[in-house]
């Protein structure tokens, strides 16, 4: 039989990878493992995914004896290639529902010689298969959830046996510090989850999982995290199995609204008014804007690659809402900025914020930053840590220092809370 090519993208792990089970069974156990480090997505991604996805990759090679394949280049002429130089005779992927990687996959099809085969996803269960009792798609997070339950998904799958990776030349793999061993995380992580629930909007507890970053490259797939999750009985475990679903819900709109990416799925909200990203925007990117707990969030993300969820809304409210910036300027940051940069939460979750999206929040709700600090931060643990020059006001003062000699913040918040009430008025 002729060996098979498994083209590694999101899925970069062995474990509960069918997509590889069904490479190995295709070339009777020889396989080569390649991935694509295609130019529209490595020079598109900040510093902070690309020395994430490196040190992802560097794993995977680890597991396989160092035998996984680099590339440089247009994958529709890169894996065409790698299949005719080992004579594959199929190349074996996971599906790719993400707008680019739909259009590019039909170009490697049309490339190759041999089969393309997909074979599962980065999800528990795929985009498009979730449908409400007219079969159509769910636009409301809370039904598809309940409809995603029902639905289940299948049991991870265990990793193969007796596979023979070949060798083929290859690019060395830029240099990362960073470590990466999802499952270990994962399972250290799961003796607290019964917490999540309980501390999941506190940044000073930094108790979360930061899971996202290895689901993001699929170092993990979440059926294993949903079987793990089965296991467990608290109200914790419950609040995590819904933040996955909103994970696949996300996917799920982006799959079927492309444009989603970049524009609001509520059309009225093209005619908002919106103001130019300058001088206010520059200090929000740079933690420069008075109020301590949007600072801490953007510190933290240019520091780290990383931002806690509930900083996140708190951060992207006050640039849309304070700043009256379009929240797809804020998006494109996060996707620079971000480890864990994933395009369809990314996007639908700035668009919950804006309140142009699917299930999104209203477009009044509009976060305080200082009652946000207060409840989130109460000791202003979070806050001392990333914003150095307030640790020495105590938690009374620290979400709101002006009251104590440090400069005004760059805008008023009850007027800039009118004024995008005034705009959101406008539209509707």
């Amino acid at each position: 039989m002729a060996p098979a090519v498994m083209w590694f993208r999101r899925d970069l792990r062995l474990t509960d990878n069918p997509a590889l089970l069904d490479a190995v069974a295709a070339g009777d156990g020889r396989v080569l493992g390649l991935f694509v480090l295609d130019p529209q997505l490595w020079d598109r991604a900040g510093d902070p995914r690309r020395e994430q996805l490196t040190a992802s990759l560097r794993q995977l090679s680890d597991s396989i004896g160092g035998r996984l394949v680099v590339r440089r280049g247009d994958p529709a002429t890169v894996v065409p290639a790698s299949a005719e130089e080992i004579g594959a005779a199929s190349v074996h992927i996971s599906a790719d529902y993400g707008p680019y990687g739909q259009r590019r996959d039909k170009e490697v099809e049309a490339s190759l010689k041999c089969p393309l085969v997909a074979t599962g996803s980065p999800y528990a269960i795929a985009p498009g298969r979730i449908l409400n009792q007219q079969n159509r798609p769910y636009q409301v997070f809370t039904p598809y959830f309940r409809a995603w339950l029902e639905h289940g998904w299948r049991r991870p799958v265990a990793a193969p046996a007796n596979v023979r990776w070949l060798e083929a030349g290859g690019e060395d793999l830029p240099k990362s510090t960073l470590g990466s061993a999802a499952l270990d995380q994962w399972q250290e992580y799961l003796d607290d989850v019964a917490r999540y629930d309980d501390e999941r909007d506190r940044p000073d507890l930094d108790s979360t999982s930061r899971m996202s970053i290895p689901l993001k490259y699929g170092e993990i797939h979440p059926r294993t995290m949903l079987a793990d999750l089965a296991r467990k009985r608290s109200q914790g475990a419950e609040a995590y199995r819904r933040q996955l679903a909103w994970r696949e819900f996300c996917a799920d709109l982006l799959a079927r609204y492309p444009d989603a990416a970049w524009k609001p799925l509520r059309p009225e909200f093209e005619r908002m008014e919106y103001d130019e990203p300058g001088a206010l925007f520059d200090a929000w990117r740079e933690g420069r804007t008075g109020y301590p707990f949007v600072d801490a969030g953007m510190r933290q993300l240019a520091e780290t690659g990383f931002l806690h969820n509930r900083v996140r809304m708190v951060v992207a409210s006050f640039l849309v809402k304070d700043l009256h910036v379009h929240w797809k300027f804020g998006a494109r940051w996060f996707m620079r900025s971000l480890r864990d940069g994933d395009l369809a939460s990314n996007s639908l979750n700035w668009q919950w914020v804006a309140g142009c999206g699917a299930d999104a929040a209203p477009y009044f709700r509009i976060f305080n930053p200082v009652g946000q600090g207060k409840k989130f931060d109460p000791d202003g643990e979070y806050v001392r840590r990333w914003v150095p020059e307030l640790r020495d006001l105590d938690a009374s003062a620290v979400h709101e220092p002006w009251k104590h000699g440090y400069p005004d913040p760059v805008v008023d918040h009850a007027e800039a809370r009118r004024e995008a009430l005034r705009r959101y008025d406008a539209i509707r």
